[in-house]
């Protein structure tokens, strides 16, 4: 831990836009890993989250931040009961590949034994 601390201070000196983006990353992630904040709250960090990405001028951020933005009623509402749709998302994804496994394979006849 302290030698990554340490190689991340490096790099923070030297390349200090991977450290503004480095803090704009860890601030979206300390608000949504935050269990005591209200939906109210997350709103209006948001809103200064966003602020913040729009300054910074970088692109990744942007496309998160505009994708947030078309969704954000819908992201603020993991804040009422900290739940989130990942178990709902992983069975459709099982669901995919099991029917993208047998694709090509026709029905086959089996014959009835009496």
């Amino acid at each position: 831990m302290q030698k990554q601390q340490q190689r991340a201070a490096i790099l923070f000196k030297n390349y200090p836009d991977i450290k503004k983006a480095y803090q704009i990353c860890q601030k979206l992630r300390n608000l949504f890993n935050n269990k005591e904040i209200s939906k109210e709250i997350a709103y209006t960090k948001l809103a200064h989250w966003f602020k913040e990405v729009e300054e910074s001028g970088f692109k990744a951020f942007t496309i998160v931040a505009n994708s947030i933005a078309l969704n954000y009623q819908s992201i603020l509402n993991y804040f009422d009961n900290r739940s989130t749709n990942a178990s709902a998302e992983s069975f459709n994804a099982k669901i995919k590949a099991f029917r993208a496994q047998f694709r090509g394979v026709r029905n086959v006849e089996f014959p009835c034994i009496d």
